[in-house]
């Protein structure tokens, strides 16, 4: 195998694991959405929000690949391969399990909404804490891609 495979393999990863975990998690989120509209279709605006945010690791994911496609050139080492592979499994898994997570987190505060409770920016808050994870995952690609550049 070359290493310009490996890498890819790595980058290939990353975008799926983010992308599957930012659709769970914006279909968990969705579903509820869904019944809490029969109880307050006033809120549409804060479901739609809350059903959004776990979108964005399938994002990070894309950035990251953004973030490493200058190292990926047929000249690319096996030192860098593993480096992007690496990351790729690790931006992948982190985005995979914090947007999955991040979902449910916002499906209870989409709940709570439709129910007449007050915590749209409680749950915007809370919502944040597992998205940082995936955050510091494509902080640390950011650093990598500068290292292995």
């Amino acid at each position: 195998m070359e290493p310009i495979i490996f890498a890819y393999l790595g980058i290939g990863i990353m975008i799926i694991l983010s992308g599957v975990g930012s659709a769970f998690g914006v279909t968990i989120a969705g579903n509820a959405s869904l019944g809490a509209l029969k109880k307050n279709e006033d809120a549409f605006g804060n479901y739609l929000v809350l059903s959004a945010l776990p979108g964005t690791q399938g994002l990070y994911g894309f950035m990251g690949f953004i973030l490493l496609q200058d190292v990926l050139t047929p000249q690319i080492t096996w030192l860098q391969a593993g480096a992007v592979f690496g990351m790729g499994l690790a931006l992948g898994v982190v985005a995979l399990l914090s947007a999955i997570r991040q979902g449910q987190v916002c499906a209870n505060g989409i709940s709570a909404i439709g129910s007449g409770y007050q915590v749209f920016g409680n749950t915007l808050i809370l919502a944040v804490f597992p998205e940082l994870y995936a955050i510091i995952a494509f902080a640390a690609t950011f650093l990598v891609a500068g290292a292995i550049s």
